[in-house]
C-alpha cells in the first residue's frame, strides 16, 4: 500500500507544486502598461517550459528515496520502504520547492526585461 501512495500521489504532488512559480503575477511599480498581459503570458509560458526543473525534481525524489531506504533498513524501528517514502517526499517537496522559486524568478527578470517596473 505504502508503495502505491508513493508511485500514484508523489507525481501528482510534485506536478502541483513545480508549475506554481510559472503562473506568478508579480507586483508592479505603478500601472501596468498596455502590453503587460501579454507580456506576463509569454513569461510564464516561458518559466513553465523550462522542463529541466521537473528532471532535478525527479532525480531529488529518486535520491531522497534510496537514502531513505538505506537510513529505514539501518534503523532497528523501521523499514526500508517506510524510509524510502520519507526520502522520496522530502527530497521530491524540497526540489520541487526550489524550481517553483526558480520558475518564479524567470517571469520576474522577464518581465523587467520587457520594461516592465517589476518590485516582487
Amino acid at each position: 500500500m505504502k508503495s502505491l501512495y508513493l508511485t500514484t500521489l508523489l507525481p501528482v504532488l510534485l506536478a502541483a507544486c513545480g508549475d506554481s512559480g510559472a503562473n506568478y503575477t508579480p507586483i508592479l511599480d505603478g500601472a501596468p502598461s498596455p502590453a503587460f498581459q501579454s507580456d506576463l503570458s509569454a513569461c510564464q509560458a516561458l518559466a513553465r517550459n523550462q522542463t529541466q526543473f521537473d528532471q532535478e525534481t525527479i532525480g531529488a525524489t529518486a535520491l531522497g528515496a534510496g537514502a531513505g531506504a538505506l537510513l529505514g533498513e539501518a534503523d532497528d524501528d523501521s523499514t526500508a520502504a517506510g524510509g524510502a517514502i520519507a526520502g522520496a517526499l522530502a527530497g521530491g517537496i524540497a526540489s520541487a520547492v526550489n524550481a517553483s522559486e526558480r520558475r518564479e524568478s524567470i517571469v520576474i527578470e522577464c518581465l523587467r526585461g520587457r520594461g516592465h517596473r517589476v518590485v516582487g
